[in-house]
């Protein structure tokens, strides 16, 4: 079983900065990729930004130059760093991992950029 735990979320005036991190801990041997989604009640999971396995990062076009994915493989930790936020980030931001095929969620961590 594997677990993942977010933090990080809170509350932060537009053009601030917040990083999100999200550690796995469990029965893990490598990640196929680890990602941030969001998901509002009633609407399908929207990515926010994945890293791949080899390194690889995909960003959805309204974060691009503005959120950075990047992973500590020894900590089994991904982080999300978000800088110049607006109030349309507003969300709650849910981990993601996907390890031998099977995928992990983590309970979300909320993200309040007031105007």
């Amino acid at each position: 079983q594997v677990h993942l735990v977010e933090s990080g979320g809170g509350l932060v005036q537009a053009g601030g900065s917040l990083r999100l991190s999200c550690a796995a801990s469990g029965s893990i041997r490598r990640f196929d990729a680890m990602g941030w989604y969001l998901q509002a009640p009633g609407k399908q999971r929207e990515l926010v930004a994945e890293i791949l396995s080899g390194g690889t990062t995909t960003y959805v076009d309204s974060v691009k130059g503005r959120f950075t994915i990047s992973r500590d493989s020894a900590k089994n930790t991904v982080y999300l760093q978000m800088n110049s936020l607006k109030p349309e980030d507003t969300d709650v931001y849910y981990c993601a991992a996907v390890i031998g095929g099977h995928d992990y969620w983590g309970q979300g961590t909320q993200v309040t950029v007031s105007s």
